[in-house]
């Protein structure tokens, strides 16, 4: 299993500078087959199709690769990209939902989160994402998306009960436009 990637494609292409007509380019290029160009002893790294959609994006990232062959007991049966991974954070963040987002810091320590989302239910609002992000300090930022368009009662109630909200957010802001 090997992967061609568009370099790979622009390095066997003629130079625009080449004195071969357009008919020896195409007859050149008609003779190739993709094992011709296939770089040698290239490392190809590969996620099976039952891994985590975090998983591929990690591994991705710490080999600096744009996509993975996915693998079902050793046969080939897709590629993940970059895009696809992009389409996932866009659904797991709920981006083309309709809601507000609110942005808080809060103490990275058991039960904050429990207090927080208890917060928000009292007040008959729907939880429809959550992330937390943490940065190696005693404080977390925390990225809860909602199911109603005002956001703002909620983060009034969040403030009463001592959290720092940092922004809220209509989700339409996030929308195509």
């Amino acid at each position: 299993v090997g992967i061609v990637t568009d370099r790979d494609l622009s390095e066997i292409t003629p130079s625009p500078a080449t004195t071969l007509s357009i008919f020896e380019i195409n007859y050149l290029l008609a003779k190739m087959k993709v094992g011709d160009f296939l770089p040698k002893r290239q490392k190809v790294y590969t996620i099976d199709a039952d891994a985590y959609i975090e998983e591929a994006a990690l591994l991705m990232r710490e080999h600096k690769v744009g996509a993975l062959p996915v693998m079902s007991k050793g046969e080939l049966v897709g590629i993940i990209t970059e895009t696809n991974i992009f389409d996932a954070f866009i659904e797991i963040m709920g981006l083309k939902e309709k809601g507000c987002r609110i942005s808080l810091e809060a103490e990275d320590k058991p039960g904050v989160l429990a207090d927080i989302t208890r917060v928000i239910g009292d007040l008959g609002v729907n939880i429809s994402r959550i992330a937390v992000f943490r940065n190696g300090t005693p404080l977390a930022k925390i990225v809860i998306r909602l199911n109603v368009y005002d956001g703002s009662p909620i983060a009034a109630k969040l403030r009463e009960h001592g959290y720092n909200v940092l922004a809220v957010n209509s989700y339409a802001e996030f929308q195509p436009k």
